[in-house]
Parts: structure tokens; C-alpha cells; sequence
């Protein structure tokens, strides 16, 4: 019998690691090709590994709940000798260097479990360290307070083995020069400053009082807003649109457009192309920013704010969203918002956006002021469609008529994105929706 075994796939660009939520395949459970085995969650989306062979799942080579880096054997699976690729008569050597990486593998585990125990308890931080950095700061009586001062050079932050040596060899410095000073200067007292932990809000709870445990999206959404927040200085935008003839025309041809396309027409795909046409002619609201440098996107990918059956949000992405029609705009939105719902979106699906657009009016909000989606730089948030009374002019004067009218707000990121821009784009916004077509064909 051979062996075959089964990675962790590459879940999108920039997603390096996955954690193992469940296992769906048991040790000795058959398997059927493009069969479910394992499901697993990045920070952005939950996802299944289907295998790619028939066969009897022999080993389980991580636990649930463990993080899994990209490319790394997951599981093996015991196949048929006469499957294509697979022969029973495989070299030996090669058998040899199966069993090598199996071992290679359980050692891993069993030496990190060991590091694991040896380490500082890191559970109380928001940030990650792994289990080489925690044993250093132990063996160098670095408590968790001292560690959260460390300044990482790595992936989302996080210190590296290089950080803290680095760190240790400034720390040492410092103390030489300190011990100096004091032998120097006997009248000066040198303290370290103590670094502690800021106490959280005791909570008086009563017998009619519910604890619910926050799900693992819901944290993650929670750490990604407070991040924004602390990381942009938010500014926030106004303007009233009068939607009128946008309204009069998708009531015109929406019939028609479900006869032809076999798919609803909302206000949400017409909005997004406007969008994307004011992004094109405002490119410095396409950027991002990193450290001391500006990246102006070369593409434009419109996020869309969409609602999961849990109530937690998501922002599957519109990929070149400027270069597409209405029709193609429509059937993005409506295949994104599908899946959203059904849990069924892939990594891919929300990856690479440069501008997010969120529709507040959908739950009746007349506007509201949304926080920017890290690394992006600004976020619109559309209101409600409601009829007003208004002034409508005309060259023979002047009337009071029932417009239908919509509130967008603006929010954008006031380090890199003045108000004059910020003003400017909703401005253009505004001319392109008010000076709709009611006679165009979609």
C-alpha cells in the first residue's frame, strides 16, 4: 500500500497559516476523492481541504485547534496500490523518506509541546509569540509586561528571534551605562519605569444576566476594529444625493433585467460602479499606507460589507471593479452575497481589496459613520433611500417636489487623505448618481 500525504493548500495571497477547527475524517474513515477531510479558518475566511486520492486515513498528524502553516503535512492517507502515481513497487528510498518526514514531523510536535511548557504564559496578550521567542524571554527573566514592549520586525508584528537577541543586546547596553552613571554619580537614583497591565471595568452581573462567549470571528472582527482605530486618525464627510432618476430607472427596467438575466437588479452593483468610476477619477483614494511610504493601488477592488447568517460582517471583494459593465458588477454582487450568506466564500473571495463600500441603509440607518478597513484608507457608507421634500430648479423658476434622497458618509484616513480630497470624491459621487440616465439601457 502507499502512502500520500495531505497538505495544507494555499488559502490565498498573504495567508500564510490556518488553524484546524475540526476534523472530519476519523483514523481508519475510507475516503473518497474531493471528500471533506479536514476543516480549517485563516483570519479571514473558514475553509474545507478535500483530499485527492481514495484511500484509509492512517495518521492525524496535528490536534484541533493548532495552527498549521501552508504546505505542511496534515494528515496520511493509505491508498490502493494500482491508483495512477501511486504503485505499490514506489522506490523504497522514497518509502524511507516518508517515514523520515513522519518522524521529522511527530519530533516537531513533541519538541514544541516541550518549548510550550518551558515558556512564559503569553495567554492574557493580544499578540502572537512563538515558542522560541517565549523561552528566550524566560531564560532571560523577561516578564510578559517587558515582551509587549519588544518592537517586531515580523508578519503582522510579531518579534522575531532576531527582535529579542536585538533587543536583549540594547538591553544589556543600557544597563552597563546605567551602572555606570551610578557609580559615577552616587546622589543619582536610576529606576526602571514598571510597565502595567491598564485594570478592565469590574462588571456586577445578577441572577437574570446571560454570559455568552464571543466567537472566533467575533473577536477577530472586534481586534481588527479596535487596530483601525488605533492605528488611522478618522475623518468623516457628508453629502445628500438625489437618487430620483436612479430610482425612477431601476423601477423601469428592473422586470426586464430579471426576464433577461435571471437575477434581481438592486441599487447596491449601481452604486458600486459609480464608485468605481469617482475612485478612477480620485486615484489617492486607492492607497495604502506602509510605515513612511504611500502605495497607490494599481487596481481597483470594491470590498462590499456583507452580513453572515451569525451577524458578524464580512467584505468579499469585487475584483477591477472599473472595468466592469453594470450587468457584470450586478452579477458579482449578487454571487458574492449568495455565498456570504451560505458560508460559502473562499479566501480568494475577500482578498486584495483597495476601497470598501458598506450599505448602513439596508437595516433602515439613515447614514452612519463606519471605521476604515485596515490597509485601506477610506470606506463609504450608504444610507437609506428616503423621499423628501426639496427646492427643484427649473428655468422657469423654482418648485417644491418629492425627491428621493440618500446620505453617504465619507470616512477616510487623515494622515495620508486631506478633507479637501475627502470632500472632493463624495462631491464627484454625487454629480455621477445625479446625472443618471433615465433613458439608458442596461
Amino acid at each position: 500500500m502507499a502512502r500520500y500525504e495531505l497538505k495544507l493548500p494555499k488559502m490565498g495571497e498573504s495567508v500564510a497559516e490556518a488553524t484546524i477547527t475540526s476534523w472530519v475524517k476519523e483514523i481508519g474513515d475510507t475516503i473518497d476523492i474531493d471528500d471533506t477531510v479536514v476543516e480549517v479558518a485563516t483570519d479571514k475566511v473558514d475553509s474545507e481541504v478535500p483530499s485527492e486520492v481514495e484511500g484509509t486515513l492512517v495518521e492525524i498528524l496535528f490536534d484541533k485547534d493548532t495552527v498549521v502553516q501552508v504546505g505542511q503535512t496534515i494528515a496520511i492517507i493509505e491508498i490502493a496500490g494500482n491508483q495512477e502515481n501511486y504503485q505499490e513497487n514506489q522506490d523504497e528510498n522514497q518509502r524511507e523518506d516518508t517515514k523520515k518526514a513522519i518522524v521529522a514531523v511527530e519530533k516537531t510536535i513533541s519538541e514544541a509541546k516541550n518549548t510550550v511548557s518551558k515558556t512564559i504564559d503569553t495567554s492574557e496578550s493580544d499578540r502572537f509569540y512563538s515558542p522560541l521567542v517565549k523561552n528566550i524571554a524566560k531564560e532571560e527573566g523577561i516578564s510578559l509586561q517587558e515582551l509587549e514592549t519588544v518592537k517586531g520586525t515580523g508578519k503582522e508584528n510579531r518579534v522575531t528571534k532576531t527582535d529579542i537577541l536585538s533587543y536583549l543586546k540594547d538591553r544589556k547596553n543600557k544597563i552597563k551605562a546605567t551602572d555606570t552613571v551610578q557609580n559615577t554619580v552616587k546622589s543619582v537614583k536610576v529606576e526602571t519605569p514598571k510597565v502595567t497591565k491598564k485594570p478592565s471595568v469590574p462588571l456586577t452581573l445578577t441572577g437574570q444576566d446571560e454570559i455568552i462567549d464571543m466567537t472566533r470571528m467575533g473577536k477577530l472582527v472586534a481586534k481588527h476594529m479596535v487596530d483601525s482605530v488605533q492605528t488611522s486618525a478618522h475623518v468623516q464627510s457628508f453629502i445628500e444625493i438625489d437618487v430620483t432618476n436612479i430610482v425612477a430607472w431601476r423601477n423601469k427596467v428592473k422586470n426586464a433585467y430579471q426576464k433577461r438575466e435571471g437575477e434581481k437588479l438592486t441599487f447596491t452593483p449601481i452604486f458600486m460602479q459609480a464608485v468605481a468610476q469617482t475612485i478612477k477619477k480620485h486615484p489617492m483614494i486607492n492607497i495604502a499606507v506602509d510605515g513612511d511610504k504611500i502605495i497607490k493601488r494599481g487596481n481597483i477592488n470594491l470590498g462590499m460589507a456583507a452580513a453572515l447568517p451569525d451577524g458578524n460582517l464580512i467584505v468579499p471583494v469585487i475584483k477591477n471593479a472599473d472595468q466592469l459593465s453594470l450587468v457584470g458588477i450586478t452579477k458579482q454582487v449578487n454571487n458574492l452575497a449568495v455565498k456570504a450568506r451560505g458560508n460559502q466564500l473562499k479566501p480568494d473571495d475577500i482578498q486584495g481589496g483597495t476601497y470598501t463600500v458598506t450599505n448602513v441603509g439596508s437595516f433602515g440607518s439613515i447614514t452612519g459613520t463606519p471605521i476604515i478597513n485596515q490597509p485601506q484608507v477610506a470606506i463609504l457608507a450608504l444610507g437609506a433611500i428616503v423621499k423628501k421634500p426639496a427646492v427643484i430648479e427649473t428655468p422657469e423658476g423654482d418648485f417644491i417636489g418629492i425627491r428621493q434622497k440618500m446620505m453617504v458618509c465619507h470616512s477616510y484616513d487623515h494622515r495620508v487623505v486631506n478633507g479637501a480630497l475627502g470632500g472632493m470624491f463624495i462631491k464627484t459621487l454625487k454629480e455621477i448618481l445625479e446625472a443618471w440616465d433615465v433613458n439608458q439601457d442596461f
